[in-house]
């Protein structure tokens, strides 16, 4: 079957690779449509250091049940269904407290294993979720569980205030699954382009810090507090100090992403503001489940997401032209049906 290989960094091409087969409890999935992220992005460039090569990337998943599991027979051959990419080890700290999405040994489709931009791939059964979702739709419900994860992180309610620094697809998914829990959600970025699509997604408010000054913005929008949670989506040690200089006494900071470089803090913030800072790494089944409720609702302007479509035989081409100009590009799906 065709495949998309990642080699070397910089080097891709479309290959021929064995079959996939299903064993045991797997499910043979015939894949329709996968979507580029950061983290493949990264891995084209050689800056990934979880990745090794050669790999086949690919963890966005829609796809079309070919061979179901005897074990499963509420999963038909021909039922659409998006994926969790993520294995954990079912041994370490984080998967004895039922968190696996932080799992110490953790290996994802796309980077620790093969992914799915294939023709065909078999996946356990429990990995499969079901929903009444385009094609289009079913491949973003991934991407969007990584922001709904960090907002469940910082305990996000109706009667909070949100902000979230940074509305690329991460942080696109964090402005709507705030806007689905009912908070005012606040958007900053420095992109118009990218905080039009953020209000569409629910945002309440949008903030472009090369136009607007975001302290004096954050505290008239919030009557003066700052905001009680801040989502930090971009992964800059500028940004990352900021969330802690601007978020509310006794808010909630959660980070999704990581700096390259270490960040010097205001550490006398942590204190006196008694504050949470939150990790937040992957998804959980909840989130899962979540999301897709949140897109079957039509809550997030899926055709704006995505910037681009081709088939596999282009996604080399296509990888090459988002490494060279990244801010070209919001969100890139492979066709491969």
């Amino acid at each position: 079957m065709k495949a998309f290989v990642m080699r070397e960094p910089g080097d891709v091409a479309i290959e021929t690779v064995a079959d996939a087969v299903a064993a045991n409890d797997d499910v043979l999935l015939k894949v329709r449509m996968i979507g580029l992220c950061g983290s493949d992005l990264s891995s084209y460039r050689g800056k990934n250091p979880l990745v090794s090569f050669p790999r086949i990337p690919g963890h966005e998943i829609a796809a079309t049940i070919a061979e179901p599991s005897r074990a499963h027979p509420e999963l038909a051959a021909g039922m659409d269904v998006t994926l969790s990419p993520y294995f954990g080890c079912g041994r370490c700290p984080s998967c004895l407290r039922g968190r696996p999405n932080a799992c110490q040994f953790n290996e994802t489709l796309g980077v620790q294993r093969d992914g799915a931009m294939t023709e065909y791939i078999a996946v356990p059964a429990a990995k499969l979720y079901p929903a009444r979702l385009t094609i289009k739709e079913l491949c973003l419900v991934e991407p969007l569980t990584i922001g709904l994860h960090a907002v469940g992180r910082g305990r996000v309610t109706a009667q909070d205030a949100v902000a979230i620094f940074g509305c690329g697809g991460v942080g696109l998914g964090a402005v709507a699954a705030s806007s689905f829990r009912g908070a005012m959600t606040i958007a900053v970025d420095v992109d118009d382009a990218k905080l039009a699509i953020a209000l569409r997604a629910g945002a309440t408010h949008a903030i472009n810090t090369t136009k607007e000054p975001l302290h004096e913005r954050l505290v008239e929008l919030t009557g003066g507090r700052g905001p009680d949670v801040i989502i930090e989506a971009i992964g800059l040690p500028q940004t990352f100090r900021s969330a802690v200089d601007e978020v509310a006494f006794t808010g909630r900071v959660v980070y999704i992403g990581y700096a390259k470089e270490p960040v010097a803090y205001e550490t006398r913030f942590f204190v006196q503001k008694e504050l949470d800072i939150l990790g937040s790494r992957n998804a959980l089944p909840e989130d899962f489940r979540e999301v897709i409720r949140m897109l079957e609702e039509h809550r997030f302007p899926v055709d704006e997401a995505v910037s681009a479509i081709v088939p596999l035989e282009q996604a080399p081409e296509m990888i090459k032209a988002w490494s060279d100009n990244p801010s070209a590009f919001s969100k890139i799906m492979v066709r491969l049906d």
